[in-house]
């Protein structure tokens, strides 16, 4: 019986469940006894397939994958796999598969909602109310206003960033991205990075955190933005220079800005993003909803079941076919 060694926390078991019935009496699903490497690492050797962790407490780094000799493939349970050495697991001929576009649907209707939300200061007004005031007639001072008027730029159009763009389109508004290179299926304008900055009410960000992308916006793009523009992040914290996006806000560049992601998590105490009104901090759930758990739960108990098969795995984002190792020595 197959080993299948489970980092994500999955509180709900869907996960678990799901692959549990698809690999039937093949295999078996453990978890470490706490959540620490040491612990990760003594079980790895026995590892046929590892489900990676989403928090970034437990990463798979070049140890692990020296440790996990009779590994067969590493399985991401979301897109990111920024907490997962894919050079090292390559080295080792180990696959490392995602599961892309699983939850986009669920992550572009989050940056939909919390571009109105921003929009027509939902989050004020309640606060407002809360605190026993009725400001039916000073939240107009905020300069409240609808979606369709905005134009709305996506840096970023894979999976996330196409849905966002539907969705931004249905209620009416102009919509552009940003890529690397154009989306000929796309029925959108692509326009240069720069040109999107200046020229957007709403921006939203949904690219993978990268060399490249790593503090990608910045005090000039926040000084080029227009007046009251909106930032939604829904990439990665480090995609933004969290220190230039406090200046903005205090110098009220910026409209507001919703942060499902942030440099640090979880959000320190001390953090003054706390301090906004006009900012939505989430716990980097955008893509939390049960919608995409089922569908992400399938995506990876679909790619385990292959390589319990002797299939070679889908969404292999390392460059590796699978191969089957007996050991350190044989890689």
């Amino acid at each position: 019986m197959e080993t299948i060694l489970m980092l994500a926390t999955d509180e709900y078991g869907v996960i678990e469940r799901t692959v549990t019935d698809r690999i039937g009496q093949r295999g078996h699903v453990v978890r470490p006894p706490e959540r620490t490497r040491r612990a990760v690492s003594a079980l790895l050797p026995d590892a046929t397939v590892v489900i990676g962790d989403w928090s970034g407490e437990l990463p798979l780094g070049r140890d692990e994958a020296l440790a996990g000799s009779n590994v067969r493939l590493v399985q991401q349970p979301g897109a990111g796999v920024n907490f997962i050495h894919l050079g090292a697991w390559a080295d080792a001929g180990v696959p490392v598969s995602n599961a892309p576009g699983g939850n986009a649907s669920s992550v572009a209707e989050w940056a939909v909602t919390a571009a109105s939300y921003l929009n027509r200061s939902v989050g004020w007004a309640d606060a407002e109310v809360r605190a026993g005031r009725w400001p039916q007639e000073s939240i107009v001072r905020r300069g409240c206003r609808d979606l369709a008027e905005c134009r709305v730029g996506v840096v970023g159009f894979g999976e996330v960033g196409r849905r966002a763009a539907s969705l931004f389109g249905a209620y009416g508004c102009t919509v552009r991205y940003a890529a690397r290179s154009d989306k000929r299926d796309a029925n959108f304008e692509r326009v240069p990075i720069d040109v999107l900055v200046a020229e957007s009410d709403v921006l939203v960000l949904s690219v993978p955190l990268t060399d490249d992308t790593r503090g990608a916006i910045g005090r000039a793009q926040f000084d080029a933005m227009p007046d009251g523009a909106v930032l939604v992040n829904v990439a990665r914290g480090g995609v933004v220079d969290e220190a230039a996006l406090i200046d903005a806000l205090r110098r009220g560049r910026l409209g507001g800005a919703a942060l499902d992601v942030v440099e640090t998590e979880p959000l320190p105490a001390g953090s003054p993003l706390r301090e906004f009104d006009n900012v939505l901090l989430s716990p980097h759930v955008a893509g939390g909803s049960s919608t995409a758990m089922r569908a992400i739960a399938d995506m990876v108990a679909r790619n385990v079941e292959r390589v319990l098969s002797d299939h070679d795995p889908l969404w292999v984002v390392n460059g590796v076919a699978e191969q089957q190792p007996t050991s350190l020595s044989s890689r």
